[in-house]
């Protein structure tokens, strides 16, 4: 599959977005060396330096698709099984519902964002640099490993890779991939923060996934509390 690269650009998912606007096919990707305003969920800034993969993909929904921003668990469990490749020794764990973890420390992001029936899917990789300073901990694969993967290369694995896990998706139901998610995610039973859009904060212990792909959070009284949106964090 062709992946279109530049040089520079603001964010590739706004690219991307005009892209399908513009009626570009599912399984367009393009990939910028760096970006001038990428962001992550939630609006936050994304830094983006040359030597990490800064990537969009465009998924046109079909009737019969399972629920759209399920697509954030095809994404992950893709870039799972390419880290896992490149990195072997490290240990890669999903952390609910898009990030790529290894030893505690974020290495990737996922964001989604809409345009009609169109779906475009950005995906940001600490290959050769993360920051520093931030809240909560972050790596990337060059302390990781001491080899930064070369950006290109990366990206069409990750193309190939989402290709395939997107048929599953599609052919197979949510159920392949939350199978999936959930063999590569923390152990149930981890201790978890989650911090909801409406400024809700909820303590409990990972109970895998809901049938649509929410978090399960079982609560200090028994219960168990579908999780739908927000930050999540391990204690």
């Amino acid at each position: 599959m062709p992946i279109r690269t530049v040089e520079q650009t603001a964010s590739t998912n706004e690219d991307m977005l005009a892209d399908a606007r513009a009626g570009a096919p599912e399984g367009s990707w393009l990939r910028a060396v760096t970006q001038t305003a990428g962001r992550g969920r939630m609006g936050r800034r994304w830094d983006s330096p040359a030597g990490n993969l800064l990537a969009s993909t465009l998924v046109r929904l079909q009737p019969h698709d399972p629920s759209p921003a399920t697509l954030a668990l095809v994404a992950i469990v893709a870039l799972h099984d390419v880290a896992n490749a490149y990195a072997p020794g490290v240990p890669f764990a999903i952390k609910w519902p898009n990030d790529l973890m290894a030893n505690g420390a974020k290495i990737a992001g996922i964001l989604l964002e809409r345009a009609e029936n169109a779906v475009v899917v950005g995906l940001g990789v600490n290959l050769a640099w993360h920051p520093e300073g931030l809240e909560r901990p972050v790596s990337s694969f060059a302390s990781l490993t001491g080899h930064a993967p070369d950006p290109g290369e990366f990206c069409h694995d990750l193309a190939e890779a989402f290709s395939r896990w997107l048929g599953r998706w599609r052919n197979e139901g949510l159920g392949a991939i939350t199978r999936a998610w959930e063999t590569s995610a923390h152990a149930p039973g981890t201790a978890l923060i989650a911090n909801l859009a409406d400024g809700e904060s909820l303590s409990g212990l990972f109970s895998g996934l809901d049938t649509d792909g929410a978090l399960k959070l079982r609560l200090a009284d028994g219960t168990t509390r579908a999780i739908h949106a927000g930050d999540v964090f391990a204690v």
